[in-house]
């Protein structure tokens, strides 16, 4: 099969817009939401909702009332009297056991300020 000079040079330069463009997308940075919590956060819990995991699901935790999932394991909020903000997981992920004064199974934390901002924004979207 021959081709010429002119088709050759369309054919690589398409491949190079779509290794480019596709880059962009495919994947997120290190500090984004998304990529926080894959490394700190999925090992434990799963954003599909009712998929929970060694710790319960995060889908729609924002909004709704601590300790109201069908999470068996839920010793340490079992009786909070709260529900699930912005400020409150920003708190909990920061310090677990000092956020609710009882033993948790939760052991991570996330120290950094912006790291907890972008994992508690990707479980807003």
């Amino acid at each position: 099969m021959r081709t010429n000079v002119k088709q050759s040079c369309c054919i690589g330069a398409a491949l190079v817009v779509a290794v480019l463009l596709g880059g962009c997308e495919s994947k997120p940075s290190e500090h984004s939401g998304a990529a926080l919590f894959k490394k700190k956060c999925s090992t434990c819990h799963s954003l599909e909702p009712g998929k929970n995991k060694v710790g319960p699901s995060l889908a729609g935790v924002i909004g709704r009332k601590a300790g109201s999932t069908d999470f068996p394991k839920y010793r340490a909020l079992k009786d909070a009297d709260f529900t699930w903000d912005k400020t409150n997981i920003a708190a909990w992920i920061a310090n677990p056991k000092e956020f609710i004064g009882k033993l948790t199974a939760m052991t991570v934390k996330i120290k950094n300020e912006k790291d907890r901002q972008a994992i508690i924004e990707y479980l807003s979207e």
